[in-house]
């Protein structure tokens, strides 16, 4: 039987969508490489033009498909599985559960995306260090931002958008009390980080440390 997909956002109307936090960047980049162009720079107008090309490859936003699977947890963020097993009681987390952490470098999508349906209960923010995130210490350490939600059928997940070594940005475009399906965009974080998942303990896990995910496509494991 063939696995059924679906849309979470709009599908976007251009062939290389750009996420919205990047504009300024890009248009600063573009607009400095004009300048160093008329002003005859030649090697740092072809060095700003790469910044440009740059700025504007870290900040695509390509659309996905959602797998449609019942009870798939899908991945908040591309990137690389450096954690995923069973802990105990945590800040994020009210009794034993399964974690699952994804390690996001400079090349990754960073935009982040909502790993299950369900509604918005709470959001923290704690201001931190900026250890690289690939580390045990920056869960515990470095800046980040908490997302809790409840699903329709009463149950606890929580994900943690956590800056890295050379990230300076938590972007988080959802607020408490939204209603939110498996798949939408809900922010980012610039140039290098981390998305930590906390589920419940039963939830059975298909992923293992050292797996590359995608943001809204790979499924994290399916609730029980």
């Amino acid at each position: 039987m063939t696995d059924k997909f679906q849309w979470a956002d709009e599908p976007g109307h251009t062939a290389f969508p750009i996420a919205r936090p990047g504009y300024p960047i890009v248009f600063v980049c573009a607009f400095v490489t004009c300048i160093f162009a008329l002003l005859g720079l030649s090697f740092l107008a072809v060095f700003s033009l790469t910044a440009t090309f740059f700025v504007c490859w870290f900040f695509r936003d390509p659309d996905r498909v959602i797998p449609a699977k019942e009870g798939a947890v899908v991945s908040p963020a591309d990137g690389k599985v450096i954690i995923a097993e069973a802990v105990e009681d945590n800040r994020y987390y009210n009794g034993p559960c399964k974690k699952v952490s994804i390690f996001m470098n400079v090349f990754n999508v960073h935009v982040n995306r909502i790993p299950y349906e369900g509604t918005i209960t709470d959001i923290q923010y704690f201001p931190g260090k900026f250890f690289n995130a690939d580390l045990d210490k920056a869960s515990k350490d470095n800046e980040q931002n908490a997302i809790f939600m409840e699903t329709k059928d009463s149950r606890k997940i929580s994900f943690v958008q956590i800056a890295g070594l050379i990230a300076r940005r938590i972007i988080c475009r959802v607020q408490e009390g939204d209603k939110l399906q498996r798949g939408q965009r809900f922010g980012m974080i610039c140039f290098g980080s981390r998305l930590d998942v906390y589920l419940p303990e039963n939830t059975v896990l298909e992923v293992a440390v050292g797996d590359k995910v995608k943001a809204g496509t790979s499924v994290l494991g399916c609730l029980h």
